[in-house]
């Protein structure tokens, strides 16, 4: 076992097997020195644990806890292209969507959820530039969605 997934077990948690894509894509490709990650929804256990708008169905604090769970989905599609998490140099670039009700304006909070995720299981490795941006539905009415790009080393 790698030293991330050694991190992750310390924390508690167990990197989850790939999400399947819902449609016409891969859950994550390489391109040189990164890998990308399309878009993860919080799936567990191939279901969501909730559905609905952040701020309406579903809480913020919720929602925060479901984008740590797409942190790690976006985690497992990473590994799934490299073999072994301790590849990974930095986590460059994080973009979170939040499917909102009218008026929740609380977007950077929950994908902090993601964010810290990544700061507690790969240290200063999962500092990384960000977006949080509010939606008016995702995919299968899921309350939150992560995508990432990593760079990795060979």
């Amino acid at each position: 076992m790698s030293a991330v997934e050694d991190r992750l077990a310390e924390l508690g948690l167990k990197l989850p097997q790939v999400v399947p894509p819902l449609a016409a894509y891969q859950p994550a490709v390489r391109s040189g020195a990164y890998v990308h990650t399309s878009g993860q929804l919080p799936m567990v256990d191939g279901a969501l644990p909730a559905v609905g708008k952040v701020g309406a169905e579903v809480s913020a604090e919720q929602a925060k806890e479901l984008a740590a769970t797409c942190a790690l989905n976006a985690l497992a599609a990473v590994k799934s292209v490299i073999g072994d998490l301790d590849k990974i140099v930095r986590v460059v670039k994080v973009v979170g969507f939040v499917a909102s009700a009218p008026g929740f304006t609380g977007q950077p909070g929950v994908i902090n959820g993601a964010s810290e995720l990544l700061g507690e299981v790969l240290g200063d490795k999962g500092v990384h530039a960000r977006s949080a941006v509010g939606v008016a539905v995702l995919p299968i009415d899921a309350p939150v969605e992560v995508e990432m790009q990593v760079e990795v080393a060979d």
